[in-house]
């Protein structure tokens, strides 16, 4: 800590935001000054467990009235871009649970006005902050893997079955980020199958497939209709293969030697190439809780003015090919380009 703390607001206090309030609570840069909500049910919980905060349901009087330097904002998604909108316009840095917005257009629209207001604009994809995806990242550039050839993740569960959005706005937003921080790449295009099995109108299962223009592939599949709880990330090169499975407690990452080469011998007969099968590395990874490094991240650069890792930008990307899944899905599959430039 450096300076005096970071007065934030938060607006939400439902399913994600007692989290994010947590965090803010118990870091010695953050003061946690206000909260709003239109529960009444909610805003009495806060007051219950943070005395000191002052609850309102009055956004416009939260931001007026309580010289707050940020507002971090965990509503549904539906309502995120105009209480972000509002935010900005505020002259308040803005941390914006995912999706960033339901649109492209809205994403865009809120990039282009932090900008203009000089704001820190952060979204939260989690999964950039966690330590087995960063250390991933890490090895990817260290050339051990080789070069990545395709990656595909899996994010399945029975339940928990939602009517107003489907699986892959539900779910994907976490293997969007994911994909984008590790390839450093924006996909081409994109295109999806997907079957609304229980809700009509409403995937519960999607196939999604991207391509991006180096030649890599990714392919994300979503399900809350299935037998196990899977939340999983190959990702095949070159030289080797990763896996990740996050339901593991400690060994979550496993490096495979395995790949397959030229002949060993020009004597070799009857093969073109040869499958090698080396050894299983499982590395060790000090694990710390992602929500906490991401909520300290958004802090520093309110501080600071560096750009987030998750920043709108990165925001209106994954809002983008998630946009352009169901594109693809409404089109029976064909592909749908997803380039953005802001």
């Amino acid at each position: 800590m450096t300076g005096t703390p970071v007065r934030v607001g938060v607006v939400g206090f439902g399913y994600w935001g007692p989290n994010l309030v947590r965090n803010l609570d118990r870091l010695g840069d953050a003061q946690l000054v206000a909260a709003c909500d239109l529960s009444e049910a909610n805003l009495a919980k806060i007051s219950a467990l943070y005395p000191s905060v002052e609850a309102t349901t009055d956004l416009d009087r939260m931001l007026a009235d309580y010289n707050l330097d940020a507002v971090v904002v965990a509503t549904s998604a539906p309502s995120h871009f105009a209480i972000a909108s509002k935010v900005i316009a505020a002259g308040k840095h803005c941390f914006v649970e995912k999706p960033l917005t339901l649109t492209s257009a809205d994403s865009e629209a809120l990039v282009r006005a932090a900008d203009e207001r000089g704001v820190t604009l952060m979204v939260g994809h989690l999964m950039e902050y966690h330590s087995a995806i960063n250390w991933i990242k890490n090895h990817i550039a260290t050339g051990d893997l080789g070069d990545v050839l395709y990656v595909y993740m899996q994010r399945l569960n029975l339940g928990k079955v939602r009517t107003e959005e489907n699986a892959f706005w539900s779910l994907a937003p976490h293997d969007v980020s994911i994909v984008l921080y590790l390839l450093g790449e924006m996909p081409d295009s994109v295109s999806a199958n997907g079957a609304a099995y229980v809700t009509p109108g409403v995937q519960d299962t999607v196939f999604a497939n991207l391509h991006f223009p180096s030649g890599k592939m990714a392919n994300i599949h979503v399900s809350w209709l299935d037998p196990h709880k899977v939340r999983k990330l190959t990702i095949v090169g070159t030289k080797k293969m990763l896996v990740f499975d996050d339901m593991e407690a400690t060994e979550k990452i496993w490096i495979y030697d395995r790949g397959v080469g030229e002949p060993t011998s020009a004597l070799s007969y009857g093969e073109d190439l040869t499958l090698r099968f080396g050894d299983i590395t499982v590395p060790f990874i000090k694990m710390t809780e992602p929500l906490g490094l991401e909520v300290q991240h958004f802090l520093d650069c309110c501080r600071s003015g560096e750009t987030p890792r998750s920043d709108g930008r990165d925001g209106l990307r994954v809002v983008r090919i998630l946009e352009a899944v169901g594109e693809s899905m409404a089109a029976g599959g064909a592909p749908v380009v997803t380039t953005v430039e802001v």
